[in-house]
């Protein structure tokens, strides 16, 4: 495997970057699908702030600080994206970025509510073909005819968290016509076990989606689809590849094992 890349703002731009353009797919996907929301994204001195509508988890911004030194009146403008809005400031921040940040945000009124580790990982043309599952499981890329089936497992595999219940009934559909994205399953024994998703944004290939139905937990499904968007990723010419986890969290570990490695861990900024 080819040497990481650096840790360093560099880095963090170019993940930051691709997750903001991936999430304004998203937006720009609901924005056609359901104009009544008000789905909209602006780009503020290289931070994307997204308004997928109130209370939906992609209503936030990427990549605060990260192109140019943080500002007050970056934020500013940001804040305003969201209040205008209705919608609580929530800004993802990289700890890479100008230190100054951490007084701007504080003075702002906004706090720390939760972390992500924010992993990456190199992509070869001679990434070496890996097995997509054990005999009785095995993962390969959607079929069109499969997109309910897909969402409807993608929900069961939540089902611990309920309030996210809706948001995962109607992602389904604009994901699918969100731009750069490809949606995988693994099926055992001609049942779907579990989900994921890639999306493709400058040459970074990343990885989300991830939902294992809980009877089925425990058996490689999602090491199996990692396996196989590595190797889509690599056929459509990407050379990294990232994903975000909760810290500690088995995502984190199938990732890790998968040869990942924490960029660094991002902290999201919101008011009270």
């Amino acid at each position: 495997m080819s040497d990481y890349a650096l840790t360093d703002l560099a880095l963090a731009c170019r993940l930051e970057r691709a997750e903001a353009s991936a999430n304004a797919a998203f937006v720009e996907s609901r924005a056609r699908l359901h104009p009544t929301v008000g789905a909209t994204w602006i780009d503020v001195d290289g931070a994307y702030a997204m308004f997928d509508g109130i209370g939906s988890p992609l209503t936030q911004s990427f990549g605060y600080g990260t192109v140019t030194p943080p500002t007050r009146g970056q934020l500013e403008t940001l804040d305003a994206f969201f209040t205008e809005r209705g919608a609580i400031p929530m800004l993802e921040v990289s700890p890479l970025i100008d230190q100054s940040a951490l007084g701007l945000l504080s003075e702002h009124g906004l706090r720390p509510i939760e972390v992500t580790s924010v992993m990456h990982r190199p992509l070869v043309s001679e990434l070496a073909p890996t097995p997509h599952g054990s005999t009785s499981l095995f993962a390969r890329q959607m079929r069109a005819d499969e997109a309910a089936a897909w969402d409807s497992a993608s929900i069961s595999g939540w089902n611990e968290v309920p309030e996210l219940a809706d948001f995962l009934r109607d992602i389904g559909r604009v994901m699918g016509d969100a731009a750069g994205v490809t949606r995988f399953l693994a099926e055992s024994e001609g049942q779907i076990a579990a989900t994921g998703s890639l999306a493709i944004h400058g040459r970074v290939a990343i990885f989300a989606g991830a939902s294992t139905l809980p009877e089925l937990r425990g058996r490689g499904a999602q090491s199996a689809l990692l396996s196989v968007r590595l190797e889509h990723a690599v056929r459509a010419g990407c050379d990294l590849a990232m994903m975000c986890a909760a810290p500690g969290s088995g995502s984190q570990r199938n990732a890790e094992r998968s040869g990942f490695r924490i960029a660094y861990t991002r902290t999201k900024w919101g008011r009270s």
